[in-house]
């Protein structure tokens, strides 16, 4: 049995690691991926770059679902305290040895300049290169951090992308063009978009008015979520959702006169990156399920859900005017959000 390892920070996980974890176990019988980090290390490899600290549990996840279906492929975590300055070499392989718990033939890396190192380190093994010049794979975890993950949007594995995902939820009540905005933008940037999901139930129970119990608006809430959940993992770089669950409490207080304590607790762990608020200064249009369309009642209602927003301490953006004013401001916060 050989057995090799192949370690890194994988800060963000790219397809030049996978194509190199995939290259090494071919070569071996069993294969550790060694994700070696430390927290002070790793900030300080982000600072003043285009990209934030990524958690240690969401870096091993991703080499959890690369692996998963590779029996004789590990992926194990190694942690120390130090920074990048004083990284003592010799105390990390120690660190990994013991967590194999048995002889290392083969270790594997991209880089040249490791070979000394490794000589010393592991005298037993051989150090097996891998796409040196990256001629297989053009990009490495340096230059992602450097210009952005959306400027090499290509080499992020498809597992990956959702944790980079930026979410854009649009808000506001009825008839002020959300859906429509949604949509429009799902399109101009080739992405996927989430409907709103109170919608569908009430075009299953045959409209909203006079008819809506309690558990509906938690159907709604969870029901949407998971729409959401879908959304994102197919999305490209952005999604783009027609509201959420303020909202939803907003029709429960007008429709059942009831604030559910549960929304509440959804509300608190949403964490959208842009709120989107539509003003109600379009044309109202009876579409068979709505019944505010008296102006005094959408200003009252509008007043009423920015409300229930600052009670949650949202950040939103406001856009009125004409549809194309609106679109054209959604499209300026959004690329501002990319950059």
């Amino acid at each position: 049995m050989t057995v090799g390892f192949i370690g890194g920070k994988f800060l963000p996980l790219h397809l030049g690691h996978v194509y190199a974890i995939v290259h090494a176990s071919t070569i071996v019988d069993e294969l550790y991926v060694v994700l070696s980090h430390s927290e002070l290390r790793d900030r300080e490899l982000c600072q003043d770059t285009k990209m934030n600290y990524i958690p240690v549990q969401i870096r091993l996840r991703w080499l959890s679902q690369l692996t998963k279906d590779m029996p004789h492929v590990k992926a194990i975590s190694i942690e120390d305290h130090q920074d990048n300055d004083n990284y003592d070499w010799a105390e990390g392989a120690q660190l990994i040895k013991r967590e194999i718990g048995k002889p290392i033939d083969l270790v594997f890396s991209s880089e040249v300049q490791y070979n000394d190192i490794f000589e010393e380190l592991y005298p037993n093994a051989k150090h097996k290169l891998i796409d040196p010049m990256r001629s297989q794979v053009t990009i490495s975890a340096t230059t992602i951090r450097t210009e952005g993950v959306y400027k090499h949007w290509e080499f992020i594995p498809d597992f990956v992308r959702p944790y980079f995902v930026k979410k854009i939820v649009m808000v506001g009540t009825e008839s002020c063009g959300k859906s429509s905005l949604t949509r429009n933008l799902a399109k101009i940037y080739n992405t996927t978009y989430v409907e709103e999901y109170g919608r569908t139930l009430c075009e299953e129970l045959g409209g909203c008015d006079g008819i809506m119990v309690k558990e509906d608006y938690q159907r709604i809430a969870y029901g949407h979520k998971m729409e959401e959940f879908k959304a994102i993992g197919k999305a490209n770089k952005l999604v783009f959702i027609d509201t959420e669950v303020i909202v939803t409490q907003f029709y429960s207080n007008l429709y059942n006169n009831e604030h559910q304590l549960v929304l509440d607790e959804i509300a608190k762990i949403q964490d959208y990156d842009l709120w989107l608020f539509l003003e109600p200064d379009v044309k109202w249009v009876d579409d068979g399920l709505r019944v505010h369309g008296e102006e005094k009642v959408r200003d009252q209602n509008n007043e009423n859900l920015k409300t229930l927003l600052n009670k949650h301490d949202v950040d939103y953006k406001i856009l009125s005017g004409s549809y194309e004013i609106r679109l054209k401001g959604a499209m300026e916060h959004i690329d501002k959000l990319l950059q």
